[in-house]
């Protein structure tokens, strides 16, 4: 019997892995479809005024250079006052749209005081974003201008006030001590009286400005004239332009606050201020407006305008604010002029600049009005004043000590800029015990608080006192004479020993003075070589407006002063020079530091060859060649350009070295140079240049040759024994050239179809051409100059006729019918002109320089029956 197996029961299962995959899929795409509505962006509306310069599609949005949203689309609003432009922002902007966040666009503006929105000018127009505060809006209404200070910007805020607006504008610079540091950024008037003025200061700047700094305006020139002299100040060109402003500080007050409010004066001496008082006189005769107030040397106050009263003249004086401290009440004015006396003239200057106003400081407090003495008070014996002049402050301050062997022998009295600003200026006083320490030679040298000197043989370490570590303190160094050193010129403070010995070495260099049509890429401290050594340097550039070049002066160190000859001559250096020829490339490349500053090179002539020793020239082989600079001048019309050559009869004689265009857009300068074998001739009064350029016409082409090279210059020689180096150029061949021994002088009411090249016709065949035609002096006709060559001159005497060939002429008769007269194919074309003779020549009818011929319509008939038989003379 089979057995029977019990069956399994297996439990179904509740979840089975399958089902994994639609649920992860269910995901996926509820996480893909979440994500694409978040990044899908952000919709925004903003009102416009107008929708101009904004495009659908095109109009981008951005932030700091970075694209964050795009216009989708634009409507007109309800009132037809403006569009609502919509915009579709990047979803990871939504944080930027808060209530204060600012729109406005940004379109490229040029004006005089810069340009605006440049890369919009490449890029398009674009909409720029300023997030603000707030809570989120996605409504806006749209800027009419760029904020005043662009995001991320930092530094100060100010206002400044001022009755009115004057030459100041959006954009106008803010300078301190003539640096910009900051810019007018809006201004707004305000109870109809006053013009509110947002300015902005730059971070590194900000620091400058204090709770008691003055504003005033700086547009424009200034000007002051008056019997001391003329003044013009100016703070930059582009205050000038487009206005500007500046300011004063005192170092030690507090820093202005953000938003802080200053008073916009109109001038520099009504902002700073200072003290103003009166003085009584009996006249006027030797102190007038603008007259200085002088103190120990130094201009500390001036002469505002003189009034006449009752019993005199009475002065308005103000003594400036940093000085102001010094008058008192028992303070003491006095006139002084030119001292003249049998030892020389004192103060020479107030020979024309008037008197001045001589000061004593008083004590106490000042009064309103003093009296002008006649003569100076008696005073006691006052101690030696001495004006120092340095680079820049080394630490010295004012009340340092004057020490010789470190011994105190006075005290530095005022430290102050120079006018200019391009050094500093002491005055210190030299007790009267020590005066006769100041010799001449004297110099001066600050004292370190501090000084290291390391070497081989160890190290030393010098220290000074306090006061040389606080204030600073100079040190006299005397000069080999025994002589008491003059008063008349400011003494020395270098910055050290070494640098007093550069100075007093370059005293001794030989300084020479060259001139250049341009600055040759020179400046202060370029090198100058002789066979590549180092000689000297350039000490400085200037430009002479008298004879409209530079001046480069150079200084020749001690032991290469005897290179400076009869026969020297300089030329400038190339970074660079290249020779390439069939037997090779030759690269000569200057020194480095030549190469970075420029550099001048120097040489001596052979073969008894006298050089030029007060011309730059522009290389070496025209320095070699003893060129001799000259300027012409041509029209603006002129295609020179730089290496053209000047050529006579076909050779050259020198070349084109620069073409500049004048500053009356009409004309060119033309610098040149003449080789110097060629010279002499083609620098008398009467030498003539010219331009030659390619003529294109029906009858040909004349110097074809240019179509390649381009224009040249060409001259002809003077006969003058005078010379000069400055010509006025035309821009065709004179009348008479060299080789053309027979001119003949036409004359007609019109140029009609005559062009220089139209050839005159005799018998047919081309015996000259026309070469130069101009305007009767009277303006009533034309006159033109016609070259016959020198093989056909015997065919013309005064018995000649002239007549235009030029075109087709037709005669209709009414009986007689119609004659068409006509030229040859080149004279329709391009114009002739005919020629016929009656009579042989002799003696009797030669043409003579006065002899001129009328230019007529058509022939007579008579004239074409001329043949007389001419013989050609030899």
């Amino acid at each position: 019997m089979t057995e029977i197996e019990t069956p399994k029961v297996v439990k179904k299962k509740l979840f089975s892995p399958i089902w994994l995959l639609p649920i992860i899929a269910l995901a996926l795409g509820a996480w893909l479809g979440i994500k694409s509505i978040r990044e899908s962006g952000v919709e925004v509306q903003i009102h416009f005024p107008s929708a101009t310069g904004i495009d659908v599609g095109k109009t981008l949005v951005r932030y700091q250079g970075l694209t964050v949203g795009k216009v989708v689309d634009i409507s007109i609003d309800d009132d037809l006052q403006g569009v609502y432009v919509d915009l579709l922002m990047d979803y990871r902007s939504t944080p930027f749209l808060r209530d204060e966040t600012k729109f406005w666009l940004v379109t490229p503006k040029a004006s005089i005081t810069g340009v605006e929105g440049l890369d919009a000018l490449f890029s398009g127009n674009y909409i720029a974003i300023q997030p603000g505060e707030g809570d989120y809006n996605s409504e806006f209404i749209a800027e009419t201008q760029a904020p005043p200070v662009a995001p991320g910007a930092d530094g100060l805020m100010i206002t400044l006030t001022s009755p009115s607006l004057g030459s100041l504008d959006v954009g106008s610079q803010i300078f301190y001590r003539q640096i910009p540091v900051g810019k007018i950024v809006s201004y707004q008037l305000v109870d109809d009286e006053r013009i509110v003025f947002n300015a902005y200061v730059q971070k590194q700047y900000a620091h400058l400005v204090k709770t008691s700094s003055h504003f005033w305006n700086v547009s424009g020139l200034s000007v002051d004239a008056s019997l001391s002299g003329i003044s013009v100040k100016s703070e930059s060109l582009s205050a000038i332009l487009a206005g500007g402003v500046s300011f004063s500080s005192n170092s030690e007050d507090d820093r202005a606050i953000t938003n802080q409010q200053f008073t916009l004066y109109d001038n520099e001496d009504t902002a700073l201020g200072g003290t103003q008082f009166t003085l009584l006189a009996k006249d006027a005769d030797t102190i007038q407006t603008g007259a200085t107030i002088v103190f120990r040397g130094l201009v500390i106050g001036r002469v505002d305008k003189s009034v006449l009263v009752e019993n005199g003249v009475q002065f308005h004086a103000t003594i400036d604010s940093e000085y102001a401290h010094l008058i008192g009440a028992n303070s003491q004015f006095w006139p002084s002029g030119a001292d003249i006396s049998l030892s020389g003239i004192k103060h020479a200057a107030r020979l024309l600049t008037g008197s001045v106003l001589s000061f004593s400081p008083g004590t106490g407090e000042p009064l309103a009005q003093y009296t002008l003495q006649e003569q100076p008070p008696k005073l006691d014996i006052e101690p030696l004043v001495l004006t120092l002049t340095a680079e820049e402050n080394p630490g010295v301050k004012t009340g340092a000590q004057v020490r010789f062997k470190q011994l105190p022998i006075g005290q530095v009295t005022q430290v102050n800029f120079n006018h200019d600003f391009s050094g500093v200026n002491y005055q210190i006083e030299i007790w009267s015990e020590y005066q006769a320490l100041v010799t001449q030679g004297s110099y001066f040298t600050p004292e370190s608080a501090l000084a290291i000197e390391a070497s081989l043989d160890g190290v030393s370490v010098n220290t000074r006192d306090l006061d040389t570590l606080t204030i600073g303190a100079i040190s006299l160094v005397q000069g080999n004479s025994n002589k008491q050193s003059p008063l008349t010129k400011p003494l020395h403070l270098f910055a050290s020993a070494d640098k007093a010995k550069q100075y007093f070495n370059s005293i001794e260099q030989l300084n020479i003075t060259l001139a250049s049509a341009d600055g040759a890429g020179l400046a202060a401290k370029s090198p100058i070589y002789f066979k590549k050594m180092r000689i000297g340097e350039v000490k400085k550039v200037t430009w002479q407006s008298n004879s409209e070049d530079f001046a480069i002066t150079l200084a020749i160190e001690k032991e290469f002063k005897q290179l400076i000859r009869e026969n020297t001559v300089f030329w400038r250096n190339s970074a660079m020079s290249i020779d390439a020829s069939l037997s090779g490339v030759k690269v000569d490349v200057a020194p480095l530091d030549g190469a970075i500053k420029g550099s001048v090179s120097l040489g001596l002539l052979e073969n008894g060859q006298m050089g030029n020793q007060h011309h730059l020239y522009g290389s070496e082989a025209l320095a070699l060649a003893t060129a001799v600079p000259i300027r012409l001048t041509f029209s603006a019309t002129t295609k020179l350009s730089a290496n053209a050559p000047i050529r006579y009869l076909g050779h050259q004689v020198g070349q084109v070295e620069s073409v500049s265009l004048n500053a009356d857009l009409s004309s060119v300068d033309v610098n040149a140079y003449l080789y110097g074998n060629y010279a002499d001739k083609f620098v008398a009064t009467d030498a003539q240049y010219f331009l030659v350029d390619a003529q294109i016409s029906l009858s040909g082409i004349t110097a074809a040759e240019t179509l390649l090279t381009g224009p040249y210059v060409s001259v002809l020689p003077g006969q003058s024994a005078k010379s000069v180096n400055h010509f006025s150029g035309l821009m065709q061949a004179p009348a008479a050239l060299p080789g053309d021994d027979l001119v003949v002088t036409l004359k007609d009411n019109s140029l009609g179809s005559v062009k220089v090249g139209t050839p005159i016709i005799f018998r047919g065949l081309k015996i000259g051409e026309v070469k130069h035609y101009r305007l009767a002096d009277d303006g009533t006709g034309v006159i033109m100059a016609a070259h016959i060559s020198d093989k056909y001159q015997h065919l013309i005497n005064t018995s000649s006729q002239f007549w235009d060939l030029s075109g087709i002429k037709v005669d209709i008769g009414l009986f007689s019918g119609a004659q068409i007269d006509t030229g040859s194919l080149e004279t329709i074309l391009a114009g002739g002109i005919g020629v016929a003779t009656e009579q042989v020549s002799s003696t009797e009818n030669q043409l003579s320089r006065n002899n001129a011929f009328v230019l007529h319509d058509k022939p007579e008939p008579a004239w074409l029956t001329w043949a007389p038989a001419q013989t050609k003379s030899n």
